[in-house]
């Protein structure tokens, strides 16, 4: 017989002591300075995209808003963060309406410019300008999977791209039955 307990069986890939996404300090839609301490007490799902991604942008925030629905009374126990990888175009007031079409509970968090390549690299995401046929018409290629941070901040979990709401909220109550 073991000596310490069964390690959790999470469907997302285990990142437990990771030394990347740690923490960030980014202004939210509402301009307030956001860290991930903010969120300590609760399941934070940390995602990067960008208002107007076509397709893997609003398929994965409105499978964050079935994650919560899922949850059920633990819903308020979410916090998702959606961080953009287009902080040209993407203003604070455009973030505040895209959240509002998943969850008014949906945080969305703008680096500046010149601290988005700073922010990727800390969360090891890959974003890139695609242009388009006007200068403002551009797209962004960038990662697509979720981090999972526990009731203590820390990162915990990467779900792909693509992960079906039941699998992601089955790993978020694992997190809050192990709080």
């Amino acid at each position: 017989m073991a000596c310490s307990p069964e390690a959790p069986k999470f469907k997302s890939t285990d990142v437990t002591g990771a030394s990347f996404a740690q923490d960030l300090r980014l202004k939210d839609h509402l301009g307030n300075l956001r860290t991930m301490k903010d969120f300590k007490g609760k399941i934070a799902v940390v995602f990067f995209g960008f208002t107007q991604c076509p397709d893997v942008c609003p398929t994965s925030m409105t499978t964050m808003a079935e994650v919560k629905r899922l949850l059920g009374a633990q819903g308020d126990q979410l916090q998702v963060l959606f961080i953009t990888v287009d902080p040209e175009r993407d203003t604070q007031a455009l973030l505040k309406e895209y959240m509002a079409n998943f969850d008014p509970s949906f945080i969305a968090l703008r680096p500046e410019p010149d601290e988005l390549k700073d922010v990727a690299a800390g969360f090891k995401i890959y974003y890139k300008k695609v242009p388009g046929s006007t200068p403002t018409s551009y797209t962004m290629d960038h990662s697509a999977g979720k981090y999972i941070f526990d009731t203590e901040a820390r990162v915990r979990l990467f779900s792909a791209y693509g992960t079906d709401a039941a699998t992601i909220a089955s790993d978020i109550q694992i997190l809050l039955s192990n709080a």
